[in-house]
């Protein structure tokens, strides 16, 4: 809700976009204070023992840890976003309205943090796609922005029909949308098996669109490509983590106990097994083929979401290990929003300087901006799980947790492609540090906004290494209150 009275507001007090600075001030401004906000009440929840989750309008929307924590992500990738994109839009028409899109974007991924009942789910979702699908195509004049914005397009409005034929015949079994009463009316049972079984596989269509996860994935190199690097950001972070949080809480509210839909024959947990191995997989091996970086970034992305996805894939192993796995998914997005989020705009600082976008322009460019180029070094070896961010541990966590939970085999092909992975990003960072340039090499300026942005998502994915116990303990604590027989949040890793 605050973003969108933010957006409201960025288009009031300059509806031209005339005056560049004000106008991303405010939209910069506001994602912080959002951000502070979600951090306030998570304080909070962590600091009283008998703080209750809210419920509004209806049961419809639901203001957790869960939601909170989420909230917090998508806030923060919005202000890096809105700052970087100060400098990339430089010379473009339309600025008002680009931070209204963003803004707007952001209040749907809230919502979806929040949402509580499978209309308010798919409201949220295209209050989050319509103005996503605009900032993909907002280069009008770049063919290239076009045309993803309208292949991004195409497959959301196929994967939105898919969606809603999905949550409609979910209830037509239980006769209710919101996820407590769905709960409540499966508990025993349903003689409309395999209405429900079509309906929960396509809503499983509809998450594993918005999270760009195979075989829905297929929209996501040519959108993060086409988009500007800002906005390719702002969709392979924030609005993938929109997905999961809408996927993890219909799936363990509305759909729990797995084993109780597993003895329908509706095995949920095994259709995310399979995700997870062929998106993980897939992801990590189309990335080692890339020539294109943004590209490279691109498939990588997709690699992540199957790493998240191990955390619904692990829930129908041990209970009491259900929050540590799932929290661990939860961990992985709010790093991943820093890590993610910093590399694209590193891509949009590249893209300012007119360098080209494959691993030979890159050549040399760490001895012209050195800066930079350290931090895409902190963003790509954390992305790979190396010890120098908090993707480290992050990583670390979650294959612990599939062990726990009694799916080491997940765990192994997760450490597997994490090993792969090193490859491709290490290419990166030895054309910047070890390859000469094979021409003059001229980076025109030092834009502030994106500067500013790039190094402030490095210096919290370095500082979230030594900070991460507050995340970890805040994201299993969410996962414990929306899962049934979890236990305590005490689990065998964190003592």
């Amino acid at each position: 809700m605050n973003a969108f009275l933010v957006a409201f507001l960025v288009y009031l007090v300059d509806p031209s976009g005339s005056n560049r600075l004000l106008v991303a001030s405010v939209a910069v401004a506001g994602a912080v204070f959002s951000l502070g906000n979600a951090a306030y009440y998570l304080a909070y929840f962590g600091t009283t023992s008998d703080a209750q989750a809210a419920l509004l309008f209806g049961d419809q929307l639901v203001v957790d840890q869960m939601s909170l924590l989420f909230m917090a992500i998508a806030a923060s990738v919005t202000a890096l976003v809105a700052l970087a994109s100060y400098d990339y839009l430089e010379g473009h028409a339309y600025q008002a309205e680009y931070y209204a899109l963003v803004l707007l974007a952001a209040t749907g991924m809230s919502l979806m943090a929040a949402a509580n009942s499978l209309a308010t789910v798919f409201v949220a979702m295209e209050l989050a796609s319509l103005p996503s699908f605009a900032l993909v195509a907002f280069l009008k004049k770049n063919r290239g922005s076009v045309e993803a914005g309208l292949k991004y397009f195409l497959i959301g409005a196929l994967s939105s029909s898919f969606f809603a034929y999905g949550i409609s015949l979910v209830y037509a079994t239980t006769g209710s949308l919101q996820l407590e009463a769905v709960a409540s009316a499966l508990s025993g049972g349903t003689e409309f098996v395999g209405m429900l079984g079509i309906g929960m596989l396509m809503l499983v269509g509809g998450f594993a669109y918005k999270t760009a996860s195979v075989p829905f994935h297929f929209w996501a190199p040519e959108a993060y490509e086409g988009a500007p690097a800002p906005i390719s950001a702002f969709i392979s972070s924030a609005s993938k983590a929109a997905g999961f949080v809408i996927a993890f809480r219909v799936f363990t509210v509305a759909f729990t106990p797995a084993g109780l839909f597993a003895s329908l024959g509706i095995d949920w947990v095994l259709v995310f097994q399979i995700l997870a191995v062929v998106t993980m997989t897939l992801g990590n091996f189309a990335a080692a083929t890339q020539e294109n970086v943004k590209r490279m970034l691109a498939y990588s992305s997709i690699g992540h979401a199957g790493y998240v996805l191990i955390g619904l894939a692990s829930l129908g192993g041990v209970a009491s290990q259900g929050d540590t796995v799932l929290g661990a998914s939860m961990m992985h997005l709010f790093v991943y929003g820093f890590m993610n989020t910093g590399a694209f705009l590193f891509i949009a600082l590249v893209e300012y300087w007119g360098v080209g976008r494959t691993f030979e322009d890159y050549a040399g460019l760490g001895r012209k901006a050195p800066v930079a180029c350290a931090a895409m070094t902190v963003f790509l070896f954390s992305l790979a799980g190396l010890p120098v961010g908090a993707g480290f541990l992050s990583k670390y966590v979650l294959f612990f947790g599939a062990v726990s939970a009694g799916f080491w085999w997940l765990a192994a092909v997760g450490a597997i492609n994490s090993a792969l992975s090193l490859y491709y990003y290490t290419r990166v960072v030895k054309a910047m540090w070890v390859e000469e340039p094979n021409g003059e090499l001229e980076l025109q300026g030092r834009p502030t906004g994106l500067y500013a942005a790039v190094v402030a998502a490095a210096v919290v994915t370095v500082l979230l290494l030594p900070g991460f116990f507050p995340i970890a303990e805040t994201a299993i604590e969410a996962a414990n209150a929306v899962l049934p027989n979890a236990g305590d949040t005490t689990t065998a890793f964190f003592g």
